[in-house]
């Protein structure tokens, strides 16, 4: 199957769980958006465009995007990583669902954004500012700067990634 989902046998599409690109709902559906718009609108896309975004839906909930800790530190990328924790999130105190914590990763040198993990109250709807924020490739500093709308788990996000510090050698969990 080559990247715009086309398998051996012309006008066959791998969509969903059968090609290995994502086991979620979301993953298949952009399946379907990128074989559409290759196959009806010539549009070029490609699946290897798409960032890996997931949430599992625990309580609290966890939501990822972009690389891990553990991924950043195993190819050796030089990095900074933001951390709070959902005991000092306004929203989490007020619900009294303080499990959990935001979590940034940022290139050193470039200032992008390389991953996030969001776990707790709201993690899995505020992760969408990274996420967009990401495809539009903006850095950290972007992100500090941005207004986000209080009292949401999303106010501060921006303050995460102004608390930026050296990322060790060895990560952390999650």
């Amino acid at each position: 199957m080559d990247e715009q989902l086309q398998t051996a046998v012309p006008g066959i599409w791998a969509l969903g769980d059968c090609n290995g690109r994502g086991t979620f709902t979301h993953t298949a559906y952009n399946d379907y958006e990128i074989v559409a718009a290759n196959v009806l609108d010539h549009d070029s896309r490609r699946v290897s465009e798409r960032l890996p975004v997931s949430a599992i839906y625990l309580d609290p909930p966890v939501a990822r995007v972009g690389l891990s800790e553990a991924e950043v530190c195993a190819a050796g990328i030089p990095a900074l990583v933001g951390l709070r924790p959902m005991t000092k999130v306004g929203r989490a105190v007020e619900k009294g669902e303080t499990q959990g914590f935001l979590k940034v990763l940022v290139h050193s040198a470039t200032d992008q954004i390389l991953g996030a993990c969001l776990v707790g109250t709201g993690g899995d709807e505020a992760i969408h500012t990274i996420i967009t924020a990401m495809y539009a490739r903006q850095t950290a500093a972007f992100m500090r700067r941005t207004v986000f709308i209080h009292p949401t788990v999303a106010e501060l996000i921006p303050t995460v990634f102004g608390e930026l510090q050296p990322l060790a050698a060895t990560p952390a969990t999650l």
